[in-house]
């Protein structure tokens, strides 16, 4: 075992201990108080990797928004403001847009930030050696798609250019209405080409990383904690904080009872179950966001016996979603449809129903009546609590409903991510969280060259009705679009299962102040400060 996450289980036990004295039924247990100007929080596991372009995952990305800012920034209530570009025009009726930058952002090293690091990052992040999964984020840019897939080998192709240090232009094949939601988002950040040439793959490391956004990388004590410091350089100033501990702590109950030690200042699902939500949910420090992050069942169409629409359909319908905001009681919202409500798009009447008969009856039409011969199948989760009520419910529902046996198989998250990605199983249990907020986010995953569709489905059919969607500039027109390809992805092909949409549970210590909540679940502690 590695010795610096061997020494951080040492007190947990002796607070686990501690809390097994108390009676379980009080919630707020104070012992330490805060740390002054340092913000204790809890992001559940090892970030697979700080690589902004390369990297996926939340986990990852609750980093990075804290150490990077991009071309625009979101505010609290999800718009698009100025960040390292002060102003923008849009022209050509949408099809152009030029970017104006700050001159007075430096990266923590002391250099100028300039437009060729926008130019470089997007090349990067495009560029098919550095295997991208986010690089369909640049597809509408003319020739993105061209040169991400070896079609065209020139990047001075690409339709991005650095016009001069301070003015970044960007060309777009067709307006895309939700074009300047990427340029806030983690994967469109810029970066250092002399930084990343010089240190390869270790250049994300403390002591090589440069970033320009509120903190700094100062420590990375793998499975056990980061740590940011507030960055005196910083465009907007420095934080209010000094420093954020982000420990790993992988089990929500151990997490909790830190919580309730006073050694950490905030906590999320991540650190909290399902009875301490039920013995918290009363305390003022308890908060609870709606969020735009679907929990469904994703279907490897190319391994059987889920290569056959019926079977995939026979596993939507038998899957009764109004069971899951019983068994974990945090106000989930089940849901049947991909796209969620409130975006533009969503149906009620989207997704295949709770109906055991008829799943029964597809399943029987597909060769197993009655789950007779279907074969041996493993669900694929990531290790944590909650996902495995979850899954283990779905395991019964799919028992009692079909005849059939589901076995369970959980990873920790960064495998479980890998596994996704280079060979993902017939079956396993997924999440997906808004980028930005608008539906692109959402049908676009299953496209054909979307990075992140583990579902292995290519269909130019749904290709084209997003495409169109996400081009037209009329927003009747543009639901419609939605709401078809969303018909055609979980009701004409079942290519998921959808069951339910995810709420954040939240406990914040009465002397965090400046945080604040958004669907879209990323935290920017830039604004919080710490009182006495």
């Amino acid at each position: 075992m590695n010795s610096k996450r061997n020494s951080v289980y040492k007190p947990l036990i002796s607070v686990l201990a501690l809390f097994m004295a108390l009676a379980l039924s009080s919630c707020n247990v104070a012992k330490h108080g805060a740390a002054p100007g340092t913000l204790r929080v809890n992001i559940g596991t090892e970030p697979p990797g700080l690589d902004w372009e390369v990297e996926t995952d939340s986990t990852s990305f609750d980093v990075v928004s804290n150490l990077m800012t991009g071309l625009t920034q979101y505010t609290p209530e999800l718009k698009c403001a100025p960040g390292c570009a002060k102003s923008w025009d849009v022209l050509d009726g949408g099809k152009t847009y030029v970017f104006h930058l700050r001159d007075d952002i430096y990266w923590t090293d002391g250099k100028k930030l300039v437009a060729k690091d926008f130019e470089y990052a997007w090349r990067r992040l495009l560029d098919p050696t550095t295997g991208a999964q986010y690089a369909y984020f640049l597809y509408p840019i003319v020739n993105a798609f061209e040169f991400n897939s070896h079609k065209i080998t020139d990047p001075n192709l690409i339709g991005i250019k650095a016009v001069d240090e301070h003015t970044f232009e960007v060309k777009l094949k067709k307006p895309a209405a939700y074009f300047i939601y990427l340029t806030a988002f983690c994967p469109c950040c810029p970066s250092r080409k002399d930084v990343i040439e010089k240190w390869g793959r270790r250049w994300t490391d403390p002591e090589h990383i440069v970033t320009n956004g509120p903190f700094m990388l100062k420590h990375w004590a793998h499975e056990y904690k980061i740590e940011l410091i507030a960055n005196p350089k910083y465009f907007e100033g420095p934080p209010k904080i000094e420093k954020i501990s982000m420990f790993m702590v992988p089990e929500q109950a151990t997490a909790f009872a830190l919580y309730e030690n006073d050694e950490l200042d905030f906590v999320d699902n991540r650190s909290f179950s399902t009875p301490d939500v039920e013995r918290c949910k009363d305390s003022p420090q308890y908060k609870n966001i709606a969020l735009l992050r679907s929990n469904y069942i994703g279907f490897n169409v190319t391994k059987p016996p889920f290569t056959d629409a019926r079977v995939r359909r026979a596993v939507c319908k038998a899957i009764d979603r109004d069971v899951f905001p019983r068994i974990l009681r945090r106000k989930e919202r089940p849901t049947s449809s991909w796209i969620p409500k409130p975006l533009a798009g969503y149906s009620p009447t989207t997704g295949e129903k709770f109906d055991p008969v008829g799943a029964k009856q597809l399943l029987a039409e597909a060769g197993y009546p009655g789950g007779k011969g279907f074969p041996a199948t493993v669900m694929l989760y990531p290790n944590r609590d909650d996902v495995k009520t979850v899954v283990e419910e779905l395991q019964d529902q799919l028992q009692q409903n079909l005849g059939i046996s589901i076995g369970l198989q959980n990873q920790e998250w960064k495998v479980y991510l890998q596994t996704l990605h280079r060979d993902p199983p017939p079956i396993f249990r997924a999440t997906w969280g808004a980028d930005y907020p608008d539906p692109e986010t959402f049908s676009n995953l299953f496209t054909t060259y979307n990075g992140n569709n583990t579902t292995a489905w290519k269909d130019a059919k749904y290709d084209a009705i997003v495409e169109q969607a996400g081009t037209e500039q009329d927003p009747l027109k543009r639901r419609k679009l939605y709401e078809k390809a969303d018909h055609y992805l979980c009701n004409e092909e079942s290519v998921i299962a959808p069951v339910y949409l995810a709420t954040q549970n939240v406990m914040v210590k009465p002397w965090v102040k400046g945080l604040k909540f958004n669907a879209l679940d990323i935290q920017f502690y830039k604004e919080v400060s710490i009182e006495p």
